[in-house]
């Protein structure tokens, strides 16, 4: 009996457990259900409100929408595209002495662009005498600063590095607070003996925010400076371009860094050591040559590497780029293509005469070359030994870029052919340039093939390209087309940017 009231009590505490349980489970699952139906309608209001949030924005474009800041000065809502760099955005510090200026200064006269069209300043280290017409054409003169405080411990070195590389950091003082400082983007620094091509300046410098820390050069030609200073230091007497947030940073701090480099040799050194000090490395453009060389350029420059061709140092010390000229005439004529197309300028394009069977190499306001038999393209781009280097040696283990020797057999030794003159061809957008053979040399050849000699001069056609560096368009060489005349002794050449299908092919009859 005991046990029966047990059982009774212990059922109706389990049926009171399960209704407990029931309701709490009841609970939770309308709450479930409510949870579930309001992400369901919050889920379903996207596709209502979205549409209409797309239509509404859709009507203007995007980019306005994400970039709303307008240019100073202007009312309209367009974005503000940055001006590209221009020949005003650069100011020049040009290292000179009071010794060697007359001379070198008709070197400046040749790129200089005065009245305004260029910045910058010719740093001395004594006055001198000028009258003012000779002024009017060249950059304002100013005598540097003081440098006997700072130690210089380079045995049978020159103290004028110290003073030379602290014309960037004079020339940021010169224009610190000024109204035209607002315009500077690059400081460029380069010697009096160095020439300049300021358009194709401008447009290696395009390719570069000057709003970053860029410090842009290229090294030497001798294999043996590069090993005895830096492969990653770019060298003065060929030009550097530093961005000017750069140039002020370095202003800030060169005094104090060159006093922990007595020991070293020369300015660009210098500013080297400073660089790594801030931690910025060479951007190297080919471009800018500090030519530590002797004898001929014929074979560096017609076999240009595939870039702008900014400067040119050490004039003074290679023959002239023209045979029978003086140095400064021979600059003078290489300028005239340089202002017809300076993009163009010695850039090498290689073609066959397939009639003749020769080789045609053409560097562009500079020189064309013609050689009997097939060349292949790839030996062609490769610079010819007509020069040593620095240190006066002939090895090829020398150079720090690709070269190749003069031809041993007469029969390939090249035709060369000069500029003689360079002129707008207006009516058809285009230029004529002229090139007459230097060398009379006739050897003597057993080749049953015909002799280049025949050839007098040569007439170049060419469509200017002033866009062919821009940063979004991958280099090329042009390609040539031997054209068929009929008056003798005259070759005539199409140079322009290759066609679809087209390179450098000798067709195989």
């Amino acid at each position: 009996m005991g046990d029966d009231k047990k059982d009774q009590k212990l059922s109706s505490y389990l049926k009171a457990k399960n209704i407990s349980c029931n309701s709490h489970y009841s609970f939770y699952w309308l709450m479930s259900k409510l949870i579930f139906l309001i992400l369901a309608i919050l889920f379903s209001l996207q596709f209502v409100f979205y549409p209409l949030n797309f239509i509404s924005s859709s009507s203007q474009p995007r980019s306005l929408i994400k970039f709303s800041v307008s240019p100073v000065g202007s009312g309209s809502g367009s974005v503000h595209e940055p001006e590209p760099t221009e020949l005003k955005h650069v100011v020049f510090g040009i290292a000179a002495s009071a010794k060697f200026w007359k001379h070198r200064r008709d070197y400046v006269k040749l790129w200089w662009k005065p009245n305004g069209e260029m910045n910058g300043v010719v740093w001395l280290d004594q006055h001198i005498d000028q009258n003012d017409n000779v002024s009017n054409t060249l950059p304002p003169l100013r005598i540097s600063s003081d440098t006997s405080r700072f130690k210089y411990r380079y045995p049978k070195g020159l103290r004028s590095a110290i003073r030379i590389t602290r014309i960037v950091s004079e020339t940021v003082r010169l224009l610190n607070g000024t109204e035209s400082e607002k315009n500077v983007r690059w400081i460029v620094m380069g010697d009096d003996d160095t020439v300049f091509f300021p358009e194709n300046l401008v447009k290696v410098l395009r390719k570069y925010d000057h709003n970053q820390f860029y410090y842009i050069g290229s090294s030497s030609e001798s294999h043996i400076q590069n090993l005895k200073f830096s492969y990653g230091m770019a060298y003065g007497g060929g030009g550097f371009a530093i961005s000017y947030p750069l140039a002020k940073a370095l202003e800030k701090m060169q005094d104090r860094c060159i006093q922990r480099y007595a020991e070293l040799y020369g300015s660009d050194d210098r500013i080297h050591a400073c660089m790594s000090e801030l931690g910025v490395p060479l951007t190297k453009e080919v471009g800018f040559h500090q030519i530590d060389l002797y004898g001929k350029l014929l074979g560096l420059l017609s076999a240009h590497p595939l870039a702008p061709l900014v400067s040119i140092h050490h004039l003074d010390l290679v023959d002239p780029v023209f045979p029978n000229m003086g140095r400064v005439n021979a600059m003078r004529r290489f300028m005239v293509s340089a202002k017809l197309d300076s993009a163009s300028l010695a850039q090498q394009s290689i073609c066959y005469d397939t009639d003749h069977r020769w080789t045609v190499s053409v560097s562009w306001g500079y020189t064309v070359q013609i050689i009997r038999g097939v060349l292949s393209a790839k030996e062609m781009v490769i610079p010819t030994r007509t020069f040593i280097d620095w240190y006066k040696q002939a090895d090829e283990r020398s150079y720090a870029f690709n070269t190749r020797p003069i031809a041993k057999s007469a029969c390939q030794r090249p035709r060369v052919y000069y500029l003689s003159n360079a002129l707008p061809d207006l009516a058809l957008h285009r230029t004529a340039s002229e090139y007459v053979r230097y060398d009379m040399w006739e050897p003597e050849c057993d080749w049953d093939m015909s002799d280049p000699s025949e050839i007098e001069r040569v007439i170049v056609y060419k469509k200017p390209d002033p866009d062919r560096w821009n940063k979004h368009r991958a280099p090329r060489r042009d390609c040539c087309r031997v054209l068929p005349i009929e008056k003798n002794g005259t070759m005539v050449i199409d140079v322009g940017t290759c066609k679809d299908d087209e390179f450098v092919e000798f067709p195989v009859k």
